[in-house]
């Protein structure tokens, strides 16, 4: 190939970029996918969490390779693994999300449906940062600052939903299913953590880039 050529045909998108993005777009479809279950709780949509996350959790093992195998990373690979790895978190927390509703026979309220629904939008948002971090840092930024409001807005609705889950138990049947429920909303506050997490790694990376 000719230099006019590759002038034309651009710059070469980075592998490490395309791999991050992958991992982004599998915790969009772990997103919908856990919405999904909530509308029509299955054992069928229940496995596809699951599919879902064995898919990104290969894409992260192949990220981590290839890590591991490259001396010069276009962004500090402290950053790339951190980035990575609160990304992959996400989608476990789903996982186990949706295992223990299945297991445990939790019904979908709409304190559920409210935190995944938000957990699915920061999951879009950090999408979006993670496409837009090599030609446009500036706007990647917004949409982590995005996710990171998402965040704060979530854990209010997990602090909410405590509240109305603790207010007067009525008899053992009740603790049963309160506990049942804390759990499972505890494992979306976690998830929401970790996109807070992502987003303060997207600020970082950015910061540091020239």
């Amino acid at each position: 190939m000719g230099w006019l050529q590759k002038i034309f045909k651009g710059k070469r998108p980075d592998r490490f970029i395309q791999l991050l993005i992958q991992q982004a777009e599998y915790t969009v479809q772990g997103a919908d996918a856990l919405l999904e279950y909530l509308k029509k709780p299955s054992k069928k949509h229940a496995d596809e969490v699951s599919r879902i996350e064995k898919e990104a959790d290969e894409i992260r093992r192949i990220l981590i390779a290839e890590l591991n195998n490259t001396f010069v990373t276009p962004i500090d690979r402290e950053d790339i693994h951190a980035l990575s790895r609160a990304i992959d978190d996400v989608l476990d927390y789903a996982l186990s999300t949706v295992d223990e509703m299945y297991i445990l026979e939790v019904q979908p309220n709409e304190y559920l449906r409210r935190m995944i629904s938000m957990l699915g939008d920061a999951a879009r948002e950090i999408h979006l940062a993670v496409q837009r971090l090599e030609d446009h840092p500036t706007v990647a930024e917004e949409h982590a600052v995005r996710a990171k409001a998402l965040h704060n807005r979530m854990e209010k609705v997990y602090r909410e939903a405590l509240a109305e889950l603790f207010h007067r138990p009525q008899d053992i049947n009740h603790i049963m299913q309160m506990l049942k429920l804390r759990e499972t909303y505890r494992h979306l506050s976690n998830a929401g953590d970790r996109w807070d997490e992502a987003a303060n790694t997207m600020h970082d990376i950015v910061v540091k880039m020239p």
